[in-house]
């Protein structure tokens, strides 16, 4: 069974401490100085200083190889999108991850298949101290932080456009944003379903010199693959079955501004080759001539999808990959920001219903809960709890479950329906089982409409029509 080890428990070489209390944990055992920490220059502005670690590989295929950690964030595993990838048939795709936080060095399964060892004990989520010894499959690391740290800046500011945050993860993303912003560089955002990623594209928008132009966002994942590229850029009359007149696609009718690829990841790749031409000549040509048309367009690209996978599986082109990730801006999801969630529910009472205040509305209790909660729709899904509590404020915590993917139809709901007509009844109960079905499906397939059809194996335009049926 695996060691769920939280606040309060340290795995280092040898031993098992268990009773510490959270913030005086001895996790560094080289140094009493905290892993991460945010300071404030003479000047005002803020940095964030993270201290270095490295992960060398003692046995396995890659003995010798040394993994330095000079991010919040390191991920192991056999996916090529990992930070440390091993080639060991063991191991999972992404196997663990290490995540540097103010009390230390937390290691966390990401529920592979044969588990993680840390000091020869299974565990789930740990501390790890110096000299830690972890083992996946066959293959055993040695953990050591590092005396040096590195410099990562923050922002002074708790929003970006529409973005709104006061973590230290957030204010990271913001100082990238506010950079990034003043230039034209093609930014691909990553991030969970919910996490805001259109929002970061319509708010580099408004912060740019673009602010004056389009912002067109075109949903790859939802248009039927024999369109896609008519959608993108245009058609002549008469260029195929139904095409009565000519039509600017999605990049003429951004020039001067941004467009804003979503769901990239599910881009056919029959139109991938086509879409990198465009971005590096800033031309396109309508489907049914052989005419080029000059555009001056941003572009900005959007997936859940870890695209580095996707090349690997030769699902999508690794020359437009590099070419979307000029700069890579990765959103954490809600449960990697906790601190934010008052800060979040406040926002939207203060919206959806002005003069509320949080202690009337939602009340110490629930808050506690939603901090506990992780998230599996983070910021999106925090907004309909939040505005679940508006409606009905005697559901208290039991907002958070009544909106859940996982949740179980109760009792109540099935012998309400003894009051119907056979056929109604069930008509009734068929629509709440799709509902319950294709939200489980989302949630298991990160949101993915593509991997979330194939899974139910039925066709995705099917789908798409059940998603729109029940205002998913």
């Amino acid at each position: 069974m695996p060691v769920e080890c939280n606040a309060g428990v340290t795995v280092g070489p040898g031993s098992l401490t268990l009773g510490g209390t959270a913030g005086t944990l001895p996790v560094m055992g080289s140094s009493d100085r905290p892993a991460t920490q945010i300071l404030t220059r003479a000047d005002g502005s803020a940095i964030q200083l993270l201290r270095k670690a490295s992960l060398k590989v003692l046995k396995g295929p890659e003995k010798g190889t040394m993994l330095s950690m000079e991010r919040e964030v390191a991920v192991v595993g056999a996916d090529r999108g990992c930070d440390l990838v091993l080639s060991d048939p063991a191991i999972s795709a992404r196997h663990f991850e290490i995540r540097t936080t103010p009390k230390g060095f937390v290691l966390t399964d990401l529920d592979s298949t044969n588990g993680t060892e840390v000091e020869g004990l299974r565990v789930g989520s740990c501390f790890i101290d110096a000299g830690a010894t972890i083992r996946v499959g066959r293959t055993k690391m040695r953990f050591s932080p590092s005396r040096e740290s590195v410099e990562i800046p923050l922002s002074s500011r708790d929003r970006f456009g529409v973005l709104l945050g006061r973590s230290a993860a957030m204010r990271r993303v913001f100082a990238l944003l506010e950079r990034v912003a003043r230039t034209d560089a093609t930014v691909l955002i990553e991030g969970e379903s919910g996490t805001g990623k259109e929002l970061v594209a319509r708010s580099l928008h408004q912060a740019s010199a673009r602010a004056e132009g389009p912002c067109i966002t075109v949903d790859c994942g939802a248009i039927p693959e024999n369109l896609v590229e008519s959608e993108l850029f245009g058609h002549e009359r008469g260029a195929f079955t139904g095409a009565d007149r000519a039509r600017a696609g999605a990049f003429e009718a951004a020039s001067g501004g941004t467009i804003m690829l979503d769901e990239i990841g599910e881009l056919p790749l029959m139109v991938q080759p086509k879409l990198l031409r465009v971005l590096d000549s800033h031309e396109i040509k309508r489907v049914g001539t052989t005419t080029h048309t000059s555009i001056d367009v941003r572009v900005l690209a959007a997936t859940n999808r870890d695209l580095a996978a996707e090349v690997e599986a030769g699902r999508f082109r690794e020359d437009l990959y590099y070419r979307l990730a000029v700069v890579r801006v990765e959103l954490p999801p809600l449960r990697q920001r906790r601190d934010d969630i008052p800060f979040l529910v406040e926002h939207f009472l203060a919206r959806l219903c002005p003069g509320a205040t949080v202690e009337d509305a939602i009340g110490a209790e629930t808050m506690t809960m939603l901090k506990r909660h992780d998230w599996p729709g983070n910021v999106r899904e925090l907004r309909n709890v939040v505005e679940r509590l508006l409606v009905l404020p005697e559901l208290g915590s039991a907002a958070i479950r009544e909106g859940s993917p996982t949740a179980q139809p109760d009792r109540d709901g099935f012998d309400a329906l003894l009051d119907l007509p056979f056929h109604d009844a069930r008509d009734r109960w068929t629509d709440r089982f799709e509902r319950e079905y294709l939200r489980a499906r989302l949630e298991r397939a990160s949101g993915v409409v593509l991997h979330a059809a194939e899974n139910a194996e039925i066709p995705r335009q099917t789908f798409h029509r059940l998603m729109k049926k029940h205002g998913l």
